[in-house]
């Protein structure tokens, strides 16, 4: 039943919104110069794929270059080839993509954007410590100083897939609720509109904004996200040989998804146009826009790291 507010209409089904709880869009296009990003898109990507040395592997190699350090000791070889990233940074950055796809697909929260609840928050949190301990008694033992015990790749994965999992729980719904207009709710917030409450039939009832839904509600939803890190992290400890591509390009599109991802954001803010997308179509142009930037990043790190180290792995004299 339609309730009458002077702010507007409220309507309490469906979980829509109140008329004057509406996102407004700025007058304008989606995103300016729409025609120009896809150009520059393709334009940056020609370049990359130019300039970087050749082979697809070495590609790979130099997207994982400009944002880990390679040390070979630290990292997996399979059929003799070292994956672009070191074994904390493969499990950290596919770890990353993984949490993604999962959050979408698996838990289909396509547009969710609120962060899982306290309790969860205080697991993820505990899997990136987990990650940091791991990564300080590691370095202790690369300049041999005291450490607690003798760090393994294996250890360097899990804790780098758990630490993915929690940056793709804290970046995917900030992500969300920066591009989309609508992003998905789960019902009115349990608030009275106005300064009194609304009877609806025999029993009074409060009308308020929905609630923007959680990408992970609870532990069974988390449960699923860590069997699918397990399942990364074991595939990758069999080190079959046929993995090597996949894995080289899963590596890179890792490193890229959450660059482009984190990027897009910020381009979004700067250009003001943040909560303005409806639909897919019109989210290809911001996020071609964090691509962009990304492939700058990218390029101009791998420049400034080789100019100073003259190597494309490790970082002397370290290993």
């Amino acid at each position: 039943m339609p309730l009458e507010h002077p702010a507007g209409r409220i309507s309490c089904a469906n979980n829509s919104q109140p008329n004057f709880l509406r996102k407004q869009s700025p007058p304008g296009p989606t995103f300016p110069l729409p025609w120009l990003v896809p150009i520059l898109a393709v334009v940056g990507t020609l370049a990359f794929l130019i300039t970087t040395p050749h082979g697809f592997l070495t590609k790979m190699d130099m997207v994982g270059y400009a944002v880990c350090h390679r040390i070979a000791s630290h990292s997996f070889a399979i059929a003799g080839h070292q994956l672009p990233l070191c074994a904390r940074c493969t499990g950290t950055f596919i770890g990353t993509l993984v949490g993604f796809v999962g959050q979408a697909a698996l838990l289909r929260r396509r547009r969710a954007g609120e962060f899982p609840p306290a309790p969860i928050l205080v697991i993820l949190a505990g899997f990136t410590l987990l990650w940091a301990a791991d990564g300080a008694n590691s370095y202790l033992a690369l300049i041999r100083g005291p450490h607690l015990y003798e760090p393994q790749n294996w250890l360097r994965l899990t804790t780098g897939a758990l630490n993915g999992l929690t940056m793709s729980a804290l970046v995917y719904p900030v992500f969300n609720f920066t591009l989309w207009r609508h992003p998905t709710t789960v019902g009115p917030h349990p608030t009275t509109v106005g300064p009194h409450p609304t009877t609806v039939g025999p029993h009074p009832t409060t009308v308020g904004p929905p609630l923007t839904e959680r990408t992970i509600r609870n532990l069974g939803d988390l449960g699923l996200l860590v069997l699918l890190e397990a399942g990364l992290i074991g595939l990758l400890l069999t080190r079959w040989s046929f993995l090597l591509y996949p894995l080289a390009l899963l590596s890179a599109l890792g490193v890229l998804a959450l660059l482009t991802t984190v990027n897009s954001m910020l381009v979004l803010m700067i250009v003001r146009r943040e909560n303005v997308v409806e639909t897919w179509r019109e989210a290809v142009v911001p996020l071609l826009a964090g691509f962009i930037v990304s492939l700058v990043q990218v390029g101009v790190i791998d420049i400034v790291r080789y100019m100073l180290t003259g190597t494309l792995s490790g970082i002397p004299p370290l290993g």
